[in-house]
């Protein structure tokens, strides 16, 4: 018997959202097309937080709760709008987000008030899918407004909203961290990747942030920013948001802000680490209603988001891919699939978050960027491949791989999450795929690899992006050994004490979490390794390489192979040494110290030893600190792992 979406759900679809929050403005049948609802999005900045009572369509507007959209005004039943009004204030700042399945060929949006129409402010794209747009308006008197998504003359749908001319009363403090006013639905879905997209629109793999709130506290990048009317996201304001997460926090910190703004239900699980012959399993299950607080609704989430600092490990994103209780579910590795907001597991506990597809063109490759966090708060950009995201699906712990959030809906009042056969079977979601359970490498990198180049590559223009890449994680270790570096002259005499186990060297907290780098260090040799093995990979792989005419694949090799020595002399990195002086090196320099970053991952080892420093050479000699010989006993017993490019299993 096929197992559908049970009908309470299919029901509350289309009847749960007449608050304040997601409106629809038609509904579809129970196995109709995924995105065939039509909804708005408005976020209202600096607006408070919101009355709860529904707001009324303006003159002519054609979006009224519950009714449905005249078959003639929607260009494209295909995409999907989110709103969220919360209580716009006269004079106020009205953002208008929007996003759908496919792209719309002029999209604009528009604001009329009581005055007439809003001028607005440049209209940011991105996407997709989803694709969305997004614009601010300064709000006039107060009255009935009416916000239109068109694309070029055509109408795609209108709303209408209520502008006070007065701040609302904030509301009295819920029971729980946040009630739950709606589901998650493919609507959600796509205005939560949509937002994580504009947050990280314009980041690169230079940008990083000395934490995520940085990032949150952008009014320029984050559309939420204020949303709720709390200073939530003040820095000088009485109570702040404040989100540090590690890598395994990441992800969990993210869906749980946008589901704090947006009152939907957000949840985790604790979970134990699992063993070589086991993936780690779910226990008890802590929801936004399960848990309480300071009557301050800000600090109540603060201490919420430390709860889940306090369970969510490296183990839990790497539950069983057949997992139905699992707080993440494997998608397929497809394009409309691998979106904004998904989270990629490795084998080893690293965490990192989708955030942008850049598409391939004729002035260069293409490019999957995510998001991740490091032990020592650092929130930076990332660009896949294998320097980056590691894949293995043996002798590993847990099954790794991309797996999205897994839906929570209310259920009589409680939250509960879709399992598998729900989420393969709803309308909404039906991207459950388990083709990454035991995968190869190989073929994980390859699939990859054509998603996000589907035409065949310039290998010289590869190659070189390759390198550019590898340069880039090179400048971000420069920070992390520098951090480590600062904490050493900051505590003369100290030293970091070191995990006595292979597991715990990987994932030992305190100061060796914070300033010790053996996972980056395994990463960046994989990373080089990756570089030196691309000419002979360009000529073996023809369908992925566009390889010279009138060259034979030997000649093709040894071209890449000179440009490969050029580029590793052209790029340079610099760190300050011990005596204060600038010590610069080539690329070809550090790809040719790769053996010595197998032993120069311990903080107690001067920067000098850190980086490499050929034993004898001037360079070292100005670095006297070591680390402890215990600590460099063990540091050689464990030295296989990272010369076979393996992580011990943890």
């Amino acid at each position: 018997m096929e197992i559908g979406v049970p009908p309470r759900y299919n029901d509350r679809i289309v009847t749960t959202h007449q608050k304040p929050g997601i409106f629809p403005l038609s509904r579809f049948g129970r196995y109709g097309r995924p995105g065939a609802a039509i909804f708005v999005a408005v976020l209202l900045i600096e607006a408070g937080i919101s009355s709860g009572k529904a707001p009324t369509s303006g003159p002519g507007s054609l979006a009224i709760p519950g009714s449905r959209l005249s078959e003639g005004k929607v260009s494209n039943p295909a995409y999907t709008f989110l709103t969220s009004p919360r209580s716009p204030v006269a004079g106020g700042i009205l953002r208008v987000l929007a996003a759908g399945e496919s792209q719309l060929r002029k999209a604009d949006i528009r604001v009329a008030g009581p005055s007439g129409s809003i001028e607005a402010g440049a209209l940011r794209a991105g996407g997709g899918p989803p694709f969305w747009w997004s614009a601010a308006f300064r709000l006039g008197p107060g009255g009935t407004y009416t916000v239109i998504l068109a694309d070029g003359r055509k109408d795609v749908a209108r709303w209408g909203i209520e502008v006070s001319n007065a701040s609302p009363i904030s509301a009295s403090r819920p029971a729980s961290v946040w009630e739950a006013e709606r589901d998650w639905d493919r609507g959600a879905e796509n205005l939560y990747a949509a937002w994580i997209d504009a947050l990280f629109r314009d980041a690169d793999e230079r940008s990083f942030w000395a934490a995520l709130h940085e990032i949150t506290r952008d009014a320029g990048r984050n559309i939420l920013h204020g949303h709720l009317g709390l200073g939530e996201d003040n820095p000088d304001g009485e109570s702040t948001v404040v989100m540090e997460p590690d890598c395994a926090d990441n992800p969990f910190y993210l869906r749980a802000y946008f589901a704090w703004k947006m009152r939907l239900p957000f949840g985790f699980h604790e979970c134990d680490r699992g063993t070589l012959e086991r993936a780690p399993r779910t226990g008890q299950w802590v929801t936004n209603t399960s848990t309480s607080g300071p009557t301050n609704p800000v600090r109540a989430f603060n201490g919420f988001l430390r709860n889940v600092m306090n369970t969510v490990h490296s183990g839990t994103a790497r539950t069983r891919l057949e997992d139905d209780g699992s707080d993440c579910y494997p998608v397929s590795l497809t394009r409309k699939d691998l979106r904004p907001g998904v989270v990629f597991a490795d084998p080893y506990g690293h965490t990192l978050v989708l955030v942008r597809w850049v598409p391939q063109n004729r002035s260069g490759p293409g490019a999957l960027l995510a998001v991740d966090a490091q032990p020592d708060g650092t929130v930076g950009i990332k660009r896949f491949w294998r320097g980056n995201f590691l894949f293995v699906t043996s002798e590993v712990i847990g099954e790794p791989g991309f797996k999205a959030f897994r839906p929570i809906v209310r259920d009589r009042g409680r939250p509960r999450l879709l399992g598998n056969a729900e989420v393969a079977a709803s309308p909404d979601y039906g991207n459950l795929s388990l083709a990454q359970k035991g995968m190869a490498s190989a073929v994980f990198y390859d699939t990859m690899e054509r998603l996000i180049n589907p035409k065949p590559l310039d290998p010289e223009s590869a190659l070189r992006d390759l390198f550019r890449a590898l340069h880039e994680q090179l400048l971000v270790r420069i920070e992390s050994v520098a951090n480590g570096e600062a904490y050493m002259e900051r505590h003369p005499g100290a030293v970091v004490p070191m995990p006595g186990n292979p597991a715990a060297l990987f994932q030992a907290g305190g100061l060796w979490e914070d300033y010790s780098t053996p996972n980056r260090d395994l990463r960046l040799l994989i990373a080089m390794d990756t570089v030196l093995e691309f000419p002979e990979k360009a000529v073996r792989s023809p369908d992925l390489y566009r390889l010279p005419k009138r060259r034979t694949p030997g000649e093709a090799q040894k071209e890449l192979e000179s440009l490969a020595g050029k580029m590793a002399l052209e790029l340079s990195i610099a760190y300050v040494r011990s005596d204060g002086r600038e010590q610069r090196l080539t690329l070809a320099d550090v790809l040719e110290r790769r053996d010595a970053f197998e032993m120069a991952y311990n903080p107690n080892d001067c920067i000098e030893v850190r980086w490499g420093a050929p034993s004898g050479s001037a360079e070292l000699a100005s670095g006297r600190r070591r680390a402890p010989a215990s600590q460099s006993e063990r540091m050689r017993a464990l030295r296989s792992w990272f010369h076979k490019r393996l992580h011990p299993p943890t």
